[in-house]
């Protein structure tokens, strides 16, 4: 697409919408930019340069006012909001952000969605890419907008991009030459409506693939696994619970690469080895140990960069132990499989932090797990009702029910004994209460430390 002049308009002021203000200002385009907030809750959208008759916000604005060529939707943006649907209505193309980032990059493209362990994957194989020498770049849904980052890469770069559902949604020309799908579990159903929907977006990785580039699948997943048989391109399969003669799972306690048309098996790294806790993170090692060997590294190499990798920050991070009880921030944990993983992660007594805002997900499955694993649960948040009921329904019998987040954190703590684990592991989006769930762990670590470094007032 010939850029100049071109009208097109930014749907979204957030980190990505104003990414990609500032790609397409670079390229000639005119711009405009609109958002239902306010400028004073859009911090940083006054610096990107725009006329304020370009500078559409706390409003939606009249299509034909605009008459758009190109429509750029941010990621948190609803694709039924009624300016999306006239666009398509009148068949002006619609991209989402990542689209227009990778738009004639020649770089080789990781791509790296799921449900849950999609940071932790991206970000470990973000560090086993570095291992190669080649200049790197990790963005996406991890936080840190692609547009911004994906730019005068030569052939021999390397992205790594965390993809959610809603940016995989107008996928047109964007082509993944090594995709990860993780796993999948209901999640973000409010916006997808259905389970089928939901994969049908995740699946949109693969749909640009060619047959030289590579999909990793995990074979546990029947959903994931079934996918395999509809791609273009080659599959690799991993597994942390079946020996897989072709592909990546465990050996006894070591994970291991087999082939057997070659009749070989690679040990890779003994699990004893990684300093990531829980078995859900095997899922993320493998996938990871598949996509480095893809693009180059010797499984020597892999090796050592798996037993170095500490894990992310607000996925099972250790805020750190006080009296005996240790705190983990595990924030990220944004729906009912997230937290059941961390749950599974523990055999200490747990005093669980859950609650926020739900994201159509049905809780009784969940609180099974927490009836079994947890000693105390502290709830907090515009989902804490719901939460109760089925925790009740589900026989959980020490519940407690706050109206602040502080009060959570403070509560938690005084239900706590020495040998003990306070978890914040919320099985709820932060967006009742916070700006996202960064916000929303930074201050679970600011209370905690907090609460230990005051003196106790008497």
């Amino acid at each position: 697409m010939e850029w100049l002049n071109k009208r097109v308009l930014v749907i979204g002021a957030g980190l990505s919408g104003q990414a990609a203000v500032r790609k397409l200002k670079g390229l000639g385009a005119e711009v405009f930019l609109t958002d239902s907030q306010s400028v004073e809750k859009l911090p940083g959208v006054e610096e990107i340069g725009l006329d304020p008759e370009h500078l559409l916000l706390g409003q939606v604005p009249e299509f034909a006012g605009i008459n758009p060529e190109l429509i750029i939707l941010s990621p948190g943006v609803s694709p039924t909001l009624s300016l999306v649907q006239e666009g398509i209505a009148k068949q002006v193309t619609v991209w989402s952000e990542v689209e227009l980032a990778m738009h004639d990059c020649p770089a080789l493209c990781v791509g790296v969605t799921g449900t849950n362990g999609k940071t932790t994957t991206t970000t470990l194989i973000g560090e086993l890419a570095k291992q190669t020498g080649r200049a790197t770049i990790v963005a996406g849904n991890i936080g840190v907008a692609l547009s911004s980052q994906a730019n005068d890469l030569g052939d021999n770069s390397i992205v790594v991009a965390e993809l959610s559902s809603f940016q995989l949604e107008f996928v047109d020309e964007l082509r993944v030459h090594i995709g990860v799908l993780l796993n999948l579990t209901p999640d973000h159903l409010d916006r997808h409506g259905t389970l089928e929907n939901y994969l049908e977006a995740k699946a949109q990785i693969f749909k640009n693939q060619a047959p030289t580039d590579l999909a990793i699948l995990n074979w546990d997943d029947p959903l994931v696994r079934d996918l395999g048989n509809k791609l273009k391109s080659r599959v690799i399969y991993f597994s942390p619970t079946t020996f897989l003669q072709d592909g990546i799972s465990l050996w006894h306690d070591d994970i291991v690469y087999a082939e057997k048309e070659k009749r070989t098996m690679i040990p890779i790294i003994s699990r004893k080895n990684l300093q990531l806790r829980g078995s859900h993170n095997l899922e993320n090692v493998m996938a990871a140990a598949a996509a480095a060997r893809a693009f180059g590294l010797s499984w020597t190499e892999i090796s050592e960069g798996l037993a170095r990798f500490k894990g992310v920050e607000h996925r099972q991070e250790v805020v750190g132990s006080f009296e005996g009880i240790l705190f983990v921030n595990d924030s990220k944990g944004t729906n009912t499989d997230a937290a059941t993983k961390a749950l599974l992660a523990f055999d200490e007594p747990l005093v669980l932090i859950a609650g926020g805002k739900n994201k159509g997900l049905d809780f009784h499955e969940f609180m099974k797990v927490v009836q079994r694993k947890v000693k105390s649960l502290v709830l907090v948040g515009q989902a804490a009702e719901e939460m109760e009921q089925a925790a009740k329904d589900e026989g959980v019998q020490r519940i407690v029910k706050v109206t602040t987040f502080e009060e959570a954190v403070n509560k938690a703590i005084s239900q706590a004994i020495p040998g003990d684990v306070v978890l914040l592991s919320p099985a709820c989006t932060s967006w009742d209460m916070f700006k996202n769930y960064e916000q929303r762990g930074e201050l679970f670590k600011e209370l905690v430390r907090r609460h230990y470094r005051e003196p106790i007032q008497q």
